[in-house]
């Protein structure tokens, strides 16, 4: 009886026709993806695409110099603003001593980011002492909406549009404090609420509901007057009385210079409509609030919210503050959230908001909150900033560079691809047809990722998909050369490319791995273009590395059952004589019989 043949201790051979059958469906998948999306070219950066250029000149405020400390502060909060919008390959960077350049890739929404960018970004929580809708074409609140909303109606309104004690104040659909969703469609259908629903973080009332009872409106028409000790004196409500925010002019200057210290009046635009709002000092600081974002309630069906966290001292500052606002009749138990002179929200208070904590609710679409959230996070700038230009980026010069660069990785990639067929011959079939699926992969992922997380493609991230072109290539050769070296100890090649696998993708794994570290480094090193550069190179990273499993290897063991490579043709690469392979290169039997000579007993 024959004794098991040693030396074959190699791992089982896989079964490569699911490997790949899975790659190909997870082409096809991601290619129809790509086509259902609508989105088949990958997102181009601004020097490739072209965009929008915003110069920024700083201008010296009280108390706050231009010096370099202050306009890296400006550039770090102006990147990280146009990142919150979903900006994504802008660049925020200094010019001179002190001016701001701001280039936004075309195909982003470079309007909302020049105009949060382009503000001067002084954020206060101020007290509403009176508002009303502004000009003679605005409309008072329908009186279908009575107590079908949880906000109250602006002064000036129609007097049926007010709620009695015990009923919720009417509104446009707006939540109330609890968080209950309004049932009614009339109200939806009046759009965005003149005010915004503010309620403590997990902070019940005594009854067992974060909201009271409605307070009707101060003065349900005419012009409202301060009450007495707000600080606004007759002037002021003069001029809170002329204030038509219809027209810009009346806009630009209203609260124009006003101090943090001093009542003010300034204009809001809620669903295409102005109202004008006489607002005493400023309570709240914006640098006093550590963290605000936004969050779609799944709990209470509330919708978009915009959850603020604030500091210790802003903390006290916004608990005294809303426990005054709470016990005030409407409007005067509101407070405007005013940004550069514009009052982008104001939310009314129910009760005093303790621990730091506070969130506002109501029918917010998800951009509005998302846009409310990046001003309360990243609303304070230490410099004001007047916007000098705004200029349109051509992709010209771009478009000469990546024509270039183009050109030279065709270049490179012929000359790997002659190295492949001069040296390994038939092997470079499979080399070639690796290429090609890892470029498939890789330009569908980037079209599929600029939708998705905004990346856009610029320079610097097609030098990295260039590069990666030499590291995919050297896993073919890690895996060939095994394959070689196997031949030449004498083995078959079915054998010879199950026994090389192991080895090989040890090496590739290492490799691969430096690789990803690398770019994963340099990527949360660096900012700007470099990013993208990084960021491409650890994703062919990853992609060679399921190229290879999945398509390489398996369809490497196919080509070793066909005649063509297991014989060892000269120009399949795997020659045996070609590559000095150690005799015997095949087992076989000694002839039986006398004639054959004595038998060894270790060959029996």
């Amino acid at each position: 009886m024959a004794a098991p043949k040693r030396g074959r201790s190699a791992s089982a051979p896989s079964k490569p026709g699911r490997s790949l059958a899975l790659i190909l469906i997870a082409i096809v998948a991601l290619a129809g993806g790509m086509f259902a999306s609508g989105h088949t070219t990958p997102r181009l950066g601004i020097d490739l695409a072209g965009g929008t250029s915003i110069t920024l000149k700083a201008k010296a405020d009280q108390g706050s110099a231009i010096n370099k400390a202050n306009m890296d502060t400006a550039v770090d909060i102006m990147n990280r603003r146009v990142n919150g919008l979903g900006v994504s390959e802008a660049e925020v960077q200094t010019q001179g001593n002190d001016n701001i350049i701001v280039n936004i890739p075309k195909g982003t929404n470079s309007k909302e980011a020049q105009e949060q960018v382009g503000t001067t970004a002084k954020l206060y929580f101020r007290p509403v002492l009176a508002s009303e809708p502004s000009g003679p074409a605005t409309k008072s609140p329908s009186p279908s909406a009575s107590s079908t909303g949880g906000s109250s109606p602006k002064p000036g309104s129609s007097p049926s549009a007010s709620a009695s004690a015990g009923e919720k104040a009417s509104g446009s659909g707006k939540e109330t404090a609890s968080g209950s969703a309004s049932p009614s469609a009339s109200a939806t259908s009046q759009g965005r609420a003149v005010t915004d629903a503010l309620k403590a973080d997990a902070t019940p009332s005594p009854s067992g509901s974060a909201t009271g009872s409605a307070k009707p409106s101060a003065t349900p028409s005419g012009t409202p007057s301060a009450p007495a000790g707000s600080g606004a004196d007759a002037k002021l409500q003069a001029q809170y009385a002329a204030l038509d925010c219809t027209k810009p002019t009346d806009r630009a200057n209203a609260g124009k210079n006003a101090k943090p210290g001093r009542p003010t009046v300034a204009c809001g635009k809620i669903d295409d409509a102005w109202y004008k709002y006489l607002l005493g000092p400023a309570a709240v600081d914006g640098t006093e609030v550590k963290k605000a974002q936004a969050v779609f309630d799944t709990q209470g069906a509330a919708g978009w919210q915009v959850q603020m966290n604030f500091t210790s001292k802003g903390a006290k500052k916004f608990a005294d503050i809303t426990g005054e606002l709470a016990n005030k009749p409407q409007p005067q138990n509101e407070f405007g959230i005013v940004l550069d002179g514009e009052v982008v929200s104001s939310p009314y208070v129910r009760q005093s908001i303790t621990g730091g904590q506070a969130e506002i609710s109501g029918s917010f679409q998800q951009d509005e909150a998302q846009g409310l959230a990046n001003m309360l996070s990243y609303g304070a700038l230490p410099l004001s900033f007047q916007e000098q230009s705004v200029t349109t980026v051509t992709a010209a010069l771009g478009g000469e560079q990546l024509h270039a660069g183009l050109l030279a990785g065709a270049i490179g990639l012929a000359l790997v691809v002659i190295y492949l067929v001069v040296y390994y011959r038939g092997l470079s079939i499979v080399a070639m047809a690796s290429l090609l699926v890892s470029a498939i992969l890789t330009y569908v992922i980037m079209s599929l990722l600029g939708p998705a997380i905004n990346f856009a493609l610029n320079l610097p991230a097609v030098c990295g998909a260039i590069v990666a072109i030499g590291i995919t290539a050297d896993s073919f050769i890690v895996y060939f050369e095994r394959i070689r070296d196997e031949i030449r100890e004498g083995r078959t090649l079915r054998p010879a490319v199950e026994r090389a696998w192991p080895r090989a993708r040890r090496t590739i794994l290492v490799s691969d791995f430096v690789s990803f570290l690398a770019a994963a480094v340099l990527f949360v090193v660096t900012v700007g273009k470099v990013q993208g550069f990084a960021f491409t190179l650890g994703l062919t990273t990853l992609l060679d590395v399921v190229v290879v499993f999945f398509f390489t290897k398996p369809l490497m063991t196919l080509l070793a059952r066909r005649k063509f490579f297991a014989d060892g043709h000269k120009w399949s690469g795997l020659d045996p004589k070609g590559l000095g392979a150690k005799p015997p290169l095949r087992r076989t039997r000694r002839p039986a019989g006398p004639a054959a000579g004595p038998v060894d007993p270790k060959e029996a």
